[in-house]
């Protein structure tokens, strides 16, 4: 059964898991958009058939035998390097996994309990980010860009970049804010211009029970609001099971939501070519 409590900015991005033609739909509209909202996955068996089908998982270090990452507050253990999303505190916006070689292409997350209050989800596009800078401190997306600008993990960290050009001009995004992050000098005095954008660009979003989100992890950061009460999310990572480019093309956010998604079946709830929205549920 569909969740029909959902806002707005859920909606807007909002595929029809059940529907006929969905998987289509979705890898569609993460190759375009990079973001998809999905609801009806009210149990743990249920998220995990879902992201099978669009995914090869990936385990964490902190998932179960089934592939999927239970998060919770886990109390005073969160207080660790790189655990915050085990607590219930703010984690701020960040790359899923950005320390490894090679992060997870797909993040995929779904609210199983809510929180008493707060929690809410909070998406953050990295194109929307590369333009405001390109527009407003080009000499930082130069910066961010070079190699070895930035150092993310234990130990020293890991040599990367919060920008990586890929072949077509497209881009991707890689960051996070947390203790295990380090960033050059070159780097470093261009940190608020980018955490002005990125807090400019924010969508938050409160999940009900069997809502949840896939992101493209190469162009979405995510973070989340501090909460009180039992929140019960999982979380799978993995590589897309769909042909999907490196990054994102570099250009007009809003021009890209009046251009609309690649044609799809109308019943998954998807955007047509045309712009026009699929049936039962309207694309603001």
């Amino acid at each position: 059964m569909l969740t029909r409590a959902r806002t707005a900015r859920f909606e807007s991005h909002y595929v029809d898991q059940q529907a006929e033609g969905a998987d289509h739909v979705i890898a569609v509209q993460v190759g375009a958009r990079g973001v998809v909202m999905v609801d009806g996955l009210t149990s743990r068996q249920a998220v995990l058939d879902f992201a099978q089908r669009v995914m090869r998982l990936v385990p964490h270090p902190d998932s179960d035998l089934d592939g999927l990452t239970t998060i919770q507050d886990i109390g005073l253990a969160s207080g660790q390097p790189g655990l915050a999303g085990l607590g219930s505190g703010e984690l701020r916006a960040h790359t899923e996994r950005s320390s490894i070689p090679r992060p997870p292409r797909l993040m995929f997350l779904v609210c199983l309990r809510p929180a008493v209050s707060g929690g809410q989800v909070i998406l953050i596009d990295g194109r929307a980010v590369q333009n405001d800078l390109a527009a407003s401190a080009p000499a930082a997306i130069e910066a961010m860009s070079l190699r070895g600008t930035a150092f993310y993990g234990d130990g020293g960290g890991r040599p990367s970049r919060i920008f990586t050009p890929h072949l077509g001009g497209r881009i991707s995004i890689r960051f996070r804010q947390d203790e295990l992050s380090q960033f050059s000098p070159l780097v470093s005095c261009f940190l608020p211009a980018l955490r002005h954008a990125i807090a400019a660009n924010e969508s938050a979003f409160l999940l009900e029970p069997g809502q949840g989100y896939l992101i493209d992890n190469q162009r979405y950061l995510h973070a989340r609001a501090a909460f009180l009460g039992p929140r019960l999310c999982v979380r799978a990572l993995g590589m897309p099971s769909f042909p999907l480019p490196n990054g994102f093309a570099a250009g007009s956010v809003a021009a890209e939501y009046r251009a609309g998604v690649t044609p799809g079946p109308k019943e998954a709830g998807g955007q047509s070519g045309n712009g026009a929205a699929g049936e039962g549920w309207k694309v603001r």
